[in-house]
């Protein structure tokens, strides 16, 4: 009974930063491979956490080579294209050579994001197709109608008015977007190269002194067949007085 009574903790909810991203503008001008990771461990970055051991390396001015020497919790930059993608990696050290991922942030045109996992992606796929069927469904069920002599049956709304196409303007491409693209076909030209086709074959010159037309007279041998069913006409006689 006293157990009953007592108020029951609840556990703290952790918030899903998948939602979030952030930003300084004061730092988007001056942002390169350089001076990433300071940007990153700025004090009102929800994605950065100040017991990893970089806190520790900041605090005590070392080289961020140092902290291939320490254990713990850790950001290290993990891939740079400049001058607009960086990417940022949480990853737990046990040694020199084991470390594990955490979670992985992007930085794109300064705006910090962090990257989804698996099963996040998964779970956000499954609903979607889950929603747009159970709207399917709903829709469909709409339509059905019931009368006691006739049954079951489908009433679809089909609506005479053309719809209208509004003009929506595609924006143009950055120079980012088209540099990308023209290196990912440089390099599928590299792994699929493109056949080349065989020169073709000269033409083989004919002149009428190579040609000699030969004409041989032809034998036509006529035979006479004998045909037993054929007989001679009957031979006249005088007639007697």
């Amino acid at each position: 009974m006293f157990l009953d009574m007592m108020p029951t903790r609840i556990p703290p909810t952790t918030e899903n930063l998948l939602g979030l991203s952030w930003n300084d503008s004061a730092w988007i001008p001056i942002l390169n491979p350089s001076n990433v990771m300071d940007y990153f461990s700025e004090r009102s970055n929800p994605f950065y956490d100040r017991t990893c051991n970089n806190e520790i390396v900041k605090m005590q001015r070392l080289s961020l080579d140092q902290l291939n020497n320490m254990t713990g919790l850790e950001f290290v930059l993990l891939h740079v294209q400049e001058p607009i993608l960086y990417v940022i990696r949480k990853q737990q050290r046990y040694s020199t050579t084991h470390v594990t991922p955490v979670a992985d942030y992007y930085i794109i045109a300064g705006t910090i994001y962090q990257a989804p996992d698996l099963a996040s992606v998964l779970n956000s796929r499954i609903m979607s197709a889950v929603h747009h069927l159970q709207s399917a469904f709903e829709e469909a069920s709409s339509y059905s109608r019931y009368h006691p002599s006739k049954g079951y049956s489908w009433e679809l709304k089909v609506s005479d008015k053309p719809t209208k196409k509004e003009n929506s303007k595609e924006e143009p491409s950055s120079l980012f977007q088209r540099q990308r693209v023209d290196m990912l076909l440089v390099e599928l030209t590299k792994k699929f190269p493109i056949p080349t086709a065989p020169p073709p074959a000269a033409p083989v010159k004919t002149t009428s002194e190579n040609l000699e037309i030969k004409s041989e007279p032809r034998e036509v041998k006529t035979e006479k067949v004998d045909s037993p069913c054929m007989k001679p006409p009957p031979e006249k006689k005088p007639r007697l007085n």
